[in-house]
């Protein structure tokens, strides 16, 4: 299942079911309102959920409306902790917070995407396998850092279960491309392969985790060099091209007025 956190005037948004193809919409109204709370309580809140993406991809929901990115926050706007592993194993810690997929940034940065893996409790010292099963949402964002300094993590409007990843999904790994607009224009589409349930086992390897907590797999630095003015549109897709977590968008504040 696909689902997103509306505005709507609170710091966690309200939560909704998406449909696979991102044309539709509804509310989770009734099951839960924050994505927290499935997460709390996994085994007796996600079940329910399904049923209603079901039902949303069959067109079976009367009060189904047009899915409109423009109104997500992150998907979990608030973690209970945030940590990205690297390449070389290196575990780096942020603070837990994302901003909305078209949030812009006020001056130019150098961005860094990630494979965001949204966990349920995890026990410490468990292995990858028992962190894929603690595995429960995906989603992607982006670092953004200012001479080293981190201003901002965005984060795209879906977070979306394995299963719904359908061929860029294989034993716990995921493998698909980022495209990326810069200014409307396309660049070359990157090939990314990321392992979550080895990030999660990595940061429980000495403290329990608990459910909320997001651990990232760095899929290395964005290409363009951004100046004041310009705009970025970023998506991760299958091979066949279908978006698996929606698009960010970001400008970069134009330069002053002289």
């Amino acid at each position: 299942m696909k689902l997103a956190s509306y505005a709507d005037g609170s710091r966690d948004g309200h939560l909704v079911v998406v449909s696979r193809d991102l044309t539709q919409a509804h509310y989770a109204t009734g099951i839960a309102t924050r994505l927290q709370q499935v997460l709390d309580d996994w085994g007796f809140v996600a079940p329910q959920l399904e049923d209603l993406a079901v039902q949303l991809n069959h067109g079976k929901l009367r009060h189904a409306f047009a899915f409109e990115p423009g109104k997500c926050l992150a998907p979990l706007p608030r973690a209970y902790g945030w940590a990205v592993v690297g390449a070389d194993g290196g575990v780096r810690r942020e603070a837990g917070s994302f901003s909305p997929p078209h949030q812009p940034l006020r001056a130019p940065a150098a961005g860094e995407a990630v494979l965001a893996g949204i966990t349920g409790d995890l026990a410490a010292a468990s292995d990858a396998a028992a962190a894929l099963d603690a595995l429960r949402l995906l989603t992607l964002v982006v670092d953004w850092r200012v001479d080293g300094e981190l201003i901002a993590t965005q984060a795209a409007p879906l977070a979306v279960t394995p299963d719904e990843l359908g061929e860029a999904w294989t034993v716990g790994r995921m493998q698909a491309r980022l495209h990326t607009l810069h200014n409307g224009s396309k660049l070359d589409p990157r090939d990314v392969t990321a392992a979550p349930g080895e990030a999660l086992a990595r940061l429980a390897w000495l403290r329990a985790l608990r459910a909320g907590q997001v651990a990232g797999v760095a899929l290395g630095a964005l290409d363009p060099a951004l100046a004041p003015g310009d705009s970025l549109h970023l998506d991760l897709k299958t091979a066949a091209g279908a978006s698996l977590f929606g698009a960010i968008d970001l400008d970069i504040a134009p330069p002053p007025a002289v």
